[in-house]
């Protein structure tokens, strides 16, 4: 069965899924026109299944990827290479070290070009990629930092992490995302900062291609009000826990010590009032637009 193919907004290239049984829920495999990589993932109760294809005892890069138990809807993840991936899969099943992982992924070439030096550079750019996000925690004992390759190999290698960089994401593998100071320079033209004000918490917050981001130096109240929703208070948990919210100007509020991705504009506002809150209405642009009709806006000129 094959699946819709998805495409990025600047480079416009295809990305084709292949459901090898059928279902979204089964193995999936994906891939690139004009590139000779191929990645093929699975829920761990189809691991025996995955483990038997012929591409998983090839060389190459797998990475695991599982709940977090010390954060609210938090991700782990392992990344490492093997030279014969089902054997080495075979042995972490073996050992509790690599328990935590509910989802795999395989990463192979079509053509069965990668070496043991190529897919080591991998392991080294993909786990420093993910460590400088800073939202998946990873699990690897050692960050290995290697570059003995020719310099043609380590630039068709750095073409291949790019490649990869679309597609683990597109699979369910949201690993490269940053967590917090998102660049301003991915915010697209907009009419500037939108501004909500409650109490005596203040902030600011554009809205980017990585979602609804909150700007450090915002401050939210303290507290919690009858209306204010259990799932927010558990992420507002989360937050300080991260260190992202901490005391803030005044006694009852907190300070956003860095640029904060929410899900949307209501999140971010109810995470602010400590309330139930409508972001679309009540998130506002200087001049007294709310989000609202700033979207409409943007959509009717689209």
């Amino acid at each position: 069965m094959m699946a819709t193919t998805e495409t990025t907004a600047a480079a416009g290239r295809s990305v084709r899924l292949y459901l090898a049984d059928g279902t979204p829920q089964g193995i999936v495999i994906a891939e690139i026109d004009n590139w000779n990589g191929k990645v093929l993932t699975a829920p761990r109760g189809r691991l025996p299944e995955l483990l038997r294809r012929p591409e998983a005892s090839r060389t190459g890069i797998y990475v695991l990827e599982g709940p977090d138990p010390d954060r609210v809807d938090g991700k782990l993840a392992y990344i490492g290479e093997a030279d014969d991936i089902a054997t080495r899969m075979r042995i972490h099943l073996r050992t509790e070290a690599k328990d935590f992982f509910e989802r795999v992924a395989i990463i192979v070439s079509a053509d069965e070009s990668l070496t043991k030096g190529h897919v080591r550079y991998l392991e080294s750019r993909l786990i420093r990629l993910v460590q400088d996000a800073g939202t998946v925690p990873l699990t690897n004992d050692t960050h290995p930092d290697f570059q003995r390759l020719p310099e043609a190999d380590r630039a068709d290698m750095d073409v291949f992490v790019e490649q990869l960089r679309i597609v683990l994401p597109i699979v369910g593998f949201d690993l490269f995302r940053r967590a917090t100071s998102v660049p301003l320079a991915l915010t697209p033209a907009s009419d500037g900062v939108f501004q909500f004000s409650t109490g005596r918490a203040s902030a600011a917050a554009r809205e980017t291609d990585e979602g609804f981001i909150v700007l450090a130096g915002s401050t939210a109240r303290k507290g919690r009000t009858q209306t204010f929703p259990a799932g927010y208070g558990t992420l507002r948990d989360r937050l300080i826990a991260d260190g992202l919210l901490q005391d803030g100007p005044s006694s009852d509020t907190y300070r956003f010590t860095a640029d904060v991705r929410f899900s949307s504009p209501s999140a971010a506002a109810s995470i602010i009032a400590a309330r139930s809150a409508s972001g679309p209405i009540e998130w506002k642009l200087p001049d007294g637009r709310a989000y609202r009709d700033w979207r409409a806006a943007r959509l009717e000129q689209s």
